[in-house]
């Protein structure tokens, strides 16, 4: 019990400087996370949740129901949790009798959308308490639970769902999708969840752009030549086959994850940080982007494909041979994006994605326009303009690259090497805990501010733009190229940003 008390004592603490949100602002007493038993949950969701408790981030007395269609008894469901986080909470969280504590916690229902009395069985359970609703499920039963929940009197007020993207596989599908949550719950009271945006480096952006005033003014087509958004992984099927094949590199990554990056970058400065200030200057960014056509998808779009390779030192199987059968899908996409709007007029935006490239990292980098004229030129002096490189996995590192003086006599000119001046915030904030993206997720989730969640427009606009691209390759008959595992995709790729000009930074 002793250990346990000092496990708890963890509200109040100095050590991270967090601002604690007072009990009173909690609304929710219940949640409950559909798809239970899944990879999700067991990996981040119970995780997430168990440290958020340990923390006292919760309001005293949360309850917690796991629902899955699997047949298990509450301490079989709870067996399963305490495993989970054995091996998945925090160095310095796995203490057997704290888990043990939070576990006992967790009640467990076999609930299937389809059988009213299951969700019937839900609703005794959670009686009058106002729930969190997290549908860590396939897409395909959002409409179905949601219709059974607001059958049991589960979606009124004080009531919020969670949803896990992909929000469909195009508009059509995800204007249905939507339509069958908005048919229970209100606006505001779903939220849509990028995973990415509950990354600290992502958060960062914010601050990094409308925090400092070195930025601002050069933010923009007069200052900034062009930006790269790379998310690379060296990763292949695994075990999403089935989800993959019928996805692919742009629905899986651009349309959520690479846009949502690219509209924090691009956004005008929005009047606060209130959840509508924010999600209405990013769908200005979405509404902006130029869609591709037959005509233009050739010269701003390359879909590509792994073949067999090599991947981390050993020997890699090829996509098809994974699949265990021929595919037209994309694994590899590089795309450039341009913005129409006054701010971005001219500056292109190159978003780069694949499985099995060459090493594995989430970057965005500014690449800044050149010195107008160099006087160092007569000296052979070379300049390199400067550049802004976020890093946003593995490690969360930025880098500002300038030119400085090579220290010496020499008396043929001067001569100048580029140098970073480097914030690694895992370094500067190494007594902070590394925390899951899906922990501030949940806890702004349960305190209702949707900042960090995506707006149903988003989802719509980002949509047509990457169905524009799909549409565009059925039109002009492109089909992926094949690319190595372990290398950095397709000549085309290569070739895609130098036709403009341009290079990516590797």
């Amino acid at each position: 019990m002793a250990a346990l008390c000092a496990a708890r004592r963890y509200a109040g603490a100095a050590q991270h400087q967090e601002a604690i949100i007072t009990q009173e602002n909690r609304a929710v007493g219940t949640i409950v996370l559909f798809g239970a038993t899944g990879d999700l949950a067991r990996r981040m969701l119970i995780p997430s949740l168990y440290h958020l408790w340990r923390e006292d981030r919760l309001a005293e007395g949360t309850r917690f129901i796991g629902a899955a269609r699997s047949d298990l008894t509450p301490n079989e469901f709870r067996a399963q949790a305490a495993d989970a986080l054995t091996a998945g909470a925090a160095t310095g969280y796995r203490e057997p009798e704290v888990i043990a504590d939070f576990v006992r916690r967790f009640d467990y229902l076999a609930i299937d959308a389809d059988h009213p009395a299951t969700i019937a069985a839900l609703a005794s359970r959670v009686g009058s308490s106002a729930c969190l609703h997290y549908f860590a499920t396939a897409p395909q039963l959002y409409g179905p639970l949601a219709s059974a929940l607001k059958a049991a009197g589960l979606t009124g007020d004080g009531h919020r769902v969670i949803v896990e993207k992909p929000i469909g596989h195009d508009l059509a599908s995800s204007i249905a999708i939507d339509d069958a949550l908005a048919a229970a719950f209100r606006e505001e009271q779903i939220f849509r969840v990028d995973h990415y945006l509950g990354k600290e480096t992502v958060q960062n952006l914010i601050a990094l752009r409308f925090g400092n005033a070195l930025f601002e003014p050069l933010w923009r087509s007069e200052g900034i030549d062009f930006v790269e958004i790379t998310v690379a992984e060296t990763v292949g099927l695994e075990a999403r086959a089935g989800y993959y094949d019928g996805s692919g590199a742009l629905r899986d990554m651009v349309q959520n994850h690479m846009l949502q990056l690219l509209a924090l970058v691009a956004m005008e400065p929005p009047a606060s940080l209130d959840a509508a200030a924010v999600r209405n200057e990013k769908i200005k960014v979405l509404r902006s982007l130029r869609p591709l056509t037959a005509a233009s998808v050739a010269s701003h779009a390359v879909a590509g494909q792994y073949g067999p390779g090599v991947a981390d030192g050993k020997p890699a199987r090829g996509y098809a041979e994974e699949l265990g059968r021929a595919s037209a899908t994309e694994t590899f996409a590089a795309v450039r994006a341009d913005i129409d709007n006054w701010r971005w007029a001219g500056v292109p935006f190159y978003l780069r994605t694949g499985k099995r490239l060459a090493s594995r990292y989430t970057e965005i980098v500014v690449h800044f326009r050149a010195v107008p004229y160099s006087i160092f030129a007569k000296d052979g002096g070379l300049l390199a303009p400067n550049k802004l490189i976020i890093r946003l996995q593995p490690e969360e590192n930025v880098r500002l690259t300038l030119m400085a003086k090579e220290p010496g006599l020499e008396r043929d000119g001067a001569r100048l090497r580029e140098l970073g001046l480097d914030l690694s915030l895992s370094e500067a904030f190494k007594d902070v805990r590394r925390r899951i993206a899906y922990e501030r997720l949940l806890l702004d989730a349960v305190d209702g501010d949707q900042t960090l969640f995506v707006r149903r427009d988003e989802i719509e606009a980002a949509w047509e733009w990457v169905d524009s691209i799909h549409a565009g390759w059925a039109a002009a008959g492109i089909t992926p190229r094949p690319y190595a595992a372990g290398s950095w995709g397709p000549a085309a790729s290569i070739a895609l940003t130098e036709r403009f000009g341009h290079s990516w930074h590797e």
